[in-house]
């Protein structure tokens, strides 16, 4: 399994280039079973990061883009009356896919952003009453402008609590940059990406994840961690039982990208800032700016031993 995870991050990484760490906590997300927020400007690579990682575990894919007249039932599938036997035919909507692009999630109205809620948490849809289960695996990357750019809007706590990563690629280095303008376009990479892993080696690299070892020491220190933020007054409101239980998840797969059979402090630290940013508001910051110095601010509080 170490073979196959270097050469899946290195495939990914050839494509969004100058980008390791990032990649590798996407990865991680996606070992953990959970979901991915990426917020950034738009041109950052978001899309792209997407589709390399959809090819590289062999997943399939779609894209929704998100707009202000997208209705729940453009993203769930509807029902439609077939004459000819007299009965309705449900149709699948682009959410029924392994890997789905929400792309540009919070410029769509909250009525169709909340269509995402039940298929992320228990991986199955109701539509018409019916109720129908989605593919395993199944992982939805939402894209996000910043708040402060015009026709958004924003995400509520209970859907951002549903991700559990928020990344931010941010501006690529200049060696990075430099080598994307004398290189190939992102789509011709994109096009000789081959997979990687297929759905049987994802679906068993998954599995082993909560196998990983994570010792009494190690729990306490999340304990610690998520209790700090309930108990401080810097904290509008502190971490969820979900996050703590994210956060666990989250040190398990670094773990095992990192090659171990064991969670150790530094796990924990390197997926904190992602797992709890976006969870997290200032007392003094209600607009909800502060989660990534919070992450930080946490980090030096809570003393790993």
């Amino acid at each position: 399994m170490k073979d196959v995870l270097n050469r899946a991050l290195a495939a990914v990484d050839q494509v969004v280039m100058g980008k390791e760490h990032a990649v590798k906590l996407a990865v991680a997300c996606i070992l953990a079973r959970g979901h991915l927020l990426i917020e950034d400007l738009p041109g950052m690579g978001k899309t792209t990061l997407s589709q390399a990682l959809s090819r590289v575990m062999g997943m399939s894919y779609q894209r929704i883009q998100f707009t202000s007249d997208l209705l729940p039932g453009d993203i769930l599938g509807t029902s439609v009356f077939d004459r000819n036997t007299a009965q309705f035919v449900f149709h699948p909507g682009p959410i029924f896919a392994e890997l789905v692009l929400a792309d540009e999630i919070n410029r769509a109205t909250p009525k169709s952003q909340s269509a995402l809620l039940e298929a992320m948490e228990e991986y199955q849809v109701t539509v018409d009453g019916a109720t129908r289960k989605l593919p395993d695996p199944f992982f939805v990357i939402a894209t996000q402008n910043p708040v402060s750019q015009a026709g958004t809007y924003a995400l509520p706590e209970s859907q951002l609590d549903r991700f559990l990563m928020r990344l931010s690629l941010g501006y690529p280095g200049p060696a990075a940059e430099k080598a994307l303008l004398l290189g190939e376009d992102r789509n011709a990479r994109l096009g000789r990406v081959e997979p990687v892993l297929d759905r049987a080696t994802l679906k068993s690299l998954q599995e082993s994840v909560p196998q990983i070892t994570a010792s009494p020491a190690i729990i306490d220190y999340i304990l610690r961690l998520v209790n700090r933020t309930r108990e401080s007054q810097v904290c509008a409101w502190g971490l969820s039982p979900r996050a703590s239980l994210g956060l666990l998840a989250a040190s398990r797969a670094w773990a095992m990208l990192e090659h171990r059979s064991y969670v150790i402090p530094e796990d924990v630290q390197a997926v904190l800032p992602s797992v709890v940013s976006h969870r997290l508001r200032a007392s003094e910051d209600p607009a909800g700016h502060g989660g990534g110095g919070l992450a930080q601010w946490l980090l030096n509080e809570v003393e790993a031993v």
